[in-house]
């Protein structure tokens, strides 16, 4: 072994301590991202390739009735590949040992064989046969309901109450998250779809020789947006309610939002562990090399070139950076398995597996390795500019003046040893300056950990608690008189009725369109309330319709313009309206209007689609029989349902991430102040020496260093909390989808939690270095050369 590679070892065992914080903030930076980029490439990779095989269709459409000659229409619009037409309604479904009603999906499949478009996997069983009421159920909800072929379950069809036999459990590409388009997340236990042959579905719903749903693939080159808008001309006759593509197709837009996610949680959060990182190398170099002075003149002296030099230090560097890369990769890879086990529970694929994507870790180690030798530069050129003669003699002192400070404050007001803390401080402002910031990017990545969980807590009190107070909400199989909603009065148990219109629209502004649902209310609203974040209610005016503002956002409007809007049902008119206000909601891209102008937008009479209901809890039960008895009531979602669905999808995902992201913030927090301590000891051991020396005690030496460690930690705490509120804004920047969007909401015991943890690690690595410095051999330290 070469006389150099001696040495790297022999530095690499003194400073061991160091080296291990160091590799580890890389580590974890590189752990997050083959976790996140790795998971991803497995999902995309999966969805693409089950998108491919089982024909997941481009463009879907639905209608009220039409022929199924219809098929040889739809594929001479140009840019058509293949069509499949299907009936598809939606039922109350009665499950043993559930008290409230679940919502079936019912899908047509050819009486023999597969559909063209949106195969089917076939998890257990067989594909069912005509003649007898025999379905296929979705992998989720058998699940949910432990059903296994040749389980029961009971459907209110068409007004009739029938019982469906399954046969089989599949998968869809069209339902890799089973979820129904009216909820804010999916509920595998009171939605599921069922399959069932045409033939079957055509005499339950009295559809001889029709349909009302359908789907489509295009060719290669095609133009998307032409097939649609000729495709909504052509069903305009048969109440067509407005087509669209993949990307606005529910399961594909969930999964689209979790790969967005998964991108930015991969490229964000390791960039701030290499900034670390990199700070760290850069204060832990510097003091080597200023150490080493008189080794680095010698081994000039004695033949050794610069650039010998320069690799031997950064060998030192690479040591380091590959320790941490192995390790952030394996702790990566286990993390991306445990996170793909977490994923398969609501992303259902024929095979899902973690694909370790060896690129991603090849570039991120790159990227670590540049981020390292960055750190270093200055530190490396010192070094081998460095001339032997300027070497062999210590380094200057630095200068030193009284100053004001000195005069009318430290001198009077404090006790020697925290002049000489503040006074060293004083002299080295860069690297007071780097401590600070690698101490409060640890406070502030520990507020990010726990930014996401008060987030939570708070759309589950502002969504389901503040503005959708009803217990229950029915959909009514289609919008009926408003004298519907008496019947809903005279129901046993209930408190409160708001009815509500629920309008298919297509929104037009400019070279802009989008599908959209416009909800009519009441004017006055007790249970379901459109409210901002911040708890105020905009009024709904009856000559004009309020809209998200992420809606106003992707339609580029604002108060006072004017949209166009195409019904989608009915007599179908298109009209221009006012935008008179927008609402900061948390979930869809929504408008909202007083239902008597929903109505007169159109143009029809007093309509209802539902109703919000408000009941007495000790007549719930009650309730619930009553309306799964309700032919005209197609679904029915109790709010108490909807929060642990909320709590059960997202809470128990976040927990597990949120202890990721706390681990890696402690050892952001541990790693640095180690290190600040470490090197502070270093640099001053002749001092502390010869201070122990002139008859200062061990506790006044350790105030003079722990002091300086404990200023430092004080001053960084504030202004890591200010970065973690930075850092939670771009995570809401970053999570701001059409489906959901997550609040910039931080608690106050959120602040004070990093705080603890920042104080904890700080004291832990004090208690450390003041063992250290009560081993201090005085002896060694003194004989230094001068």
């Amino acid at each position: 072994m070469r006389a150099l590679d001696r040495k790297l070892l022999r530095n690499l065992r003194e400073m061991k301590g160091q080296a291990i914080a160091i590799a580890l903030v890389i580590g974890c930076g590189v752990a997050m991202s083959v976790m996140s980029l790795s998971t991803l490439r497995s999902l995309h990779a999966t969805r693409q390739t089950y998108y491919e095989r089982f024909r997941f269709a481009d463009v879907f459409a639905s209608f009220k009735r039409g022929p199924l000659s219809l098929q040889q229409r739809v594929e001479e619009i140009p840019g058509v590949a293949r069509v499949e037409l299907r009936i598809v309604r939606s039922v109350n479904l009665i499950v043993e040992g559930m008290l409230e009603p679940a919502v079936g999906r019912l899908i047509s499949i050819p009486d023999s064989g597969q559909p063209r478009l949106n195969q089917l996997y076939l998890r257990r069983g067989r594909m069912p046969e005509p003649g007898r009421l025999e379905v296929i159920v979705g992998e989720s909800f058998a699940n949910a309901h432990g059903f296994q072929p040749g389980a029961t379950v009971e459907a209110i069809m068409n007004g009739r109450l029938r019982t469906l036999r399954i046969v089989g459990i599949a998968l869809s590409p069209e339902f890799i998250v089973e979820m129904n388009a009216a909820d804010m997340l999916p509920d595998f236990k009171r939605f599921g779809v069922f399959w069932m042959p045409a033939t079957e579905m055509e005499a339950a719903f009295d559809m001889d020789g029709a349909c009302d749903d359908l789907s489509l693939t295009l060719m290669r080159g095609a133009s998307e947006d032409d097939v649609i808008r000729r495709l909504d001309n052509l069903l305009d006759d048969w109440g067509g309610i407005g087509s669209f593509g993949r990307k606005d197709q529910m399961s594909h837009r969930f999964t689209s939002d979790e790969i967005d996610q998964l991108r930015a949680m991969g490229v964000v959060t390791p960039v701030i562990f290499m900034l670390v990182a990199a700070f760290l190398l850069n204060i832990v170099m510097t003091r080597v090399i200023d150490m080493q002075r008189a080794q680095i003149a010698g081994l000039k002296a004695f033949g050794y070139h610069n650039h010998e030099l320069a690799s031997h230090y950064l060998k030192f560097v690479a040591v380091i950076v590959l320790v941490g890369v192995v390790f952030g990769t394996m702790f990566g890879i286990w993390m991306g398995h445990g996170l793909t086990q977490m994923y398969t529970r609501f992303f259902h694929f024929p095979m899902f597996q973690f694909i370790f994507d060896w690129q991603t870790t090849l570039w991120t180690a790159l990227v670590c390795g540049f981020a390292a030798f960055a750190g270093t530069f200055r530190s490396l050129w010192i070094a081998v500019r460095l001339p032997p003669a300027e070497a062999m003699r210590p380094k200057s002192p630095g200068e030193f003046h009284r100053t004001l400070l000195d005069r009318f404050i430290l001198h009077r007001w404090l006790p020697q040893t925290w002049r000489m803390i503040l006074r060293q401080i004083r002299r080295r402002p860069l690297k007071t300056a780097f401590s600070v910031f690698g101490i409060a990017m640890a406070a502030g990545v520990v507020v990010l950990g726990n930014y996401a969980t008060d987030a939570l807590d708070f759309i589950v009190d502002f969504q389901f608690r503040q503005a959708q107070r009803q217990d229950l909400w029915v959909n009514l199989l289609e919008a009926s008189p408003s004298d519907t909603v008496c019947d809903l009065h005279h129901l046993s148990g209930v408190m409160r009725v708001e009815a509500f219109r629920a309008l298919p629209v297509r929104m037009h502004s400019g070279p802009r369109s989008r599908r959209i649902s416009l909800m009519g209310m009441e004017a006055s609203r007790r249970i379901y309330r459109v409210l901002n974040q911040s708890g105020t209610e905009p009024s709904l005016a009856d000559n004009g319709i309020v809209v998200s503002q992420k809606l106003a956002e992707l339609m580029r409007i604002q108060v006072g313009d004017r949209v166009t809007l195409d019904v989608l049902e009915g007599k179908r008119p298109t009209v221009d309206v006012k935008v008179v206000g927008t609402v900061d909601d948390l979930s869809g891209t929504n408008a909202f209007a007083l239902r008597p102008f929903v109505n007169r937008v159109a143009q029809e009479g007093s309509l209802v689609s539902g109703a919000w209901l408000s009941v007495d809890p000790l007549h719930l039960d009650e309730m619930y029989v009553q309306l799964k008895a309700t032919p005209r009531i197609v679904g029915v979602t109790a709010n108490a349902a909807s929060i642990q669905s909320f709590l059960d999808t997202v809470g128990e995902n976040q927990t597990q991430m949120q202890s990721f992201v706390i681990g890696f913030a402690i050892v952001i927090a541990g790693g640095v102040v180690y290190n600040t301590a470490r090197i502070s000891l270093s640099e001053r051991d002749r001092e502390l020496a010869t201070m122990r020396v002139l008859g200062f005690t061990r506790a006044e030496i350790s105030v003079v260093l722990l002091g300086e460690l404990a200023l430092l930690t004080i001053v960084a705490i504030p202004i890591g909390l200010a970065m973690g509120y930075g850092m939670a804004w771009l995570s809401a920047r970053s999570i701001h989808t059409d489906l959901f969007r997550i609040p910039l909401v931080i608690y106050p015991a959120t602040y004070g939690r990093a705080a603890m943890i920042v104080l904890l690690a700080a004291i832990l690595s004090g208690f450390v270095v003041r063992r250290k410095l009560d081993q201090l051999d005085l002896f060694a330290v003194l004989k230094g050369q001068e």
